[in-house]
């Protein structure tokens, strides 16, 4: 059941106070944590109503913070770096090769590899800091809602994204941040496309099925980007199994 998953107990994730060395105070944290979340949020504002100038500041700026989390979060630089390995890949597949999502000027913006990593890394934050009650609701509430959704027709494509996050909740090793990612994300995916920097299609490619704008369980490709990034940390860069681990 999703709720099994969700409270488990699991790996603690490292806090940015660990991360970035000894003395560093909490307020330091929280300022980041800010500063990561009014990124992401303004970032989206300036690429869609900055002009031609818009999206080449946003990506100077987010790949700038993204350089400066790799630099002073040293037990999570690993992970971090596999994260932006695969999201660039995964990008190039599902928006430029299948053709899942578009993004407003029909290209791959540059600050979308360093915002998946900006991401990632605020959900490692407040994984341990949302309420424990909010997280484990989080999969009914998907359930309630893709299958509303599903059978008015209206998106054939979450269903299939629910159950990768509901086997990433039962078999990964952190519920906690499948859950937080989830939840980041979809409000994620609703100010963008909300303003305009992306657009999903109405029909899956290939299949035909209807698809919302966004789809309800799109936070499922993130929770994978997690599990991913673990793996790949821990087998293709070959460090310790503990430096990697949420």
């Amino acid at each position: 059941m999703p709720t099994r998953s969700a409270e488990r107990p699991e790996i603690a994730t490292p806090s940015f106070g660990a991360a970035v060395g000894q003395g560093v105070a909490g307020r330091d944290r929280t300022s980041a944590i800010l500063l990561v979340g009014l990124t992401i949020a303004l970032g989206l504002v300036a690429d869609r109503f900055g002009g031609p100038w818009g999206q080449p500041l946003v990506s100077v700026w987010a790949w700038g913070l993204c350089g400066g989390l790799l630099y002073r979060d040293a037990p999570l630089r690993s992970r971090l770096v596999a994260c932006l390995a695969i999201a660039t890949a995964g990008e190039v597949v599902l928006s430029l090769v299948w053709g899942l999502y578009d993004y407003r000027l029909g290209n791959l913006p540059l600050f979308v590899p360093p915002g998946h990593v900006l991401l990632y890394w605020l959900g490692l934050q407040l994984a341990e800091r949302l309420p424990r009650r909010l997280l484990a609701l989080t999969p009914w509430l998907a359930l309630a809602g893709v299958s509303a959704l599903a059978v008015t027709r209206l998106d054939w494509l979450g269903p299939p994204l629910l159950l990768l996050f509901l086997v990433c909740l039962r078999l990964g090793p952190a519920p906690r941040l499948y859950s937080t990612m989830f939840l980041l994300s979809l409000a994620m995916e609703l100010w963008g496309t909300w303003l305009g920097n992306w657009t999903w299609r109405s029909s899956l490619p290939g299949l035909g099925w209807p698809v919302c704008n966004p789809p309800l369980a799109a936070g499922a490709f993130y929770c994978v980007l997690d599990v991913l990034s673990e793996v790949l940390c821990r087998r293709r860069l070959g460090v310790r199994p503990e430096g990697c681990r949420v």
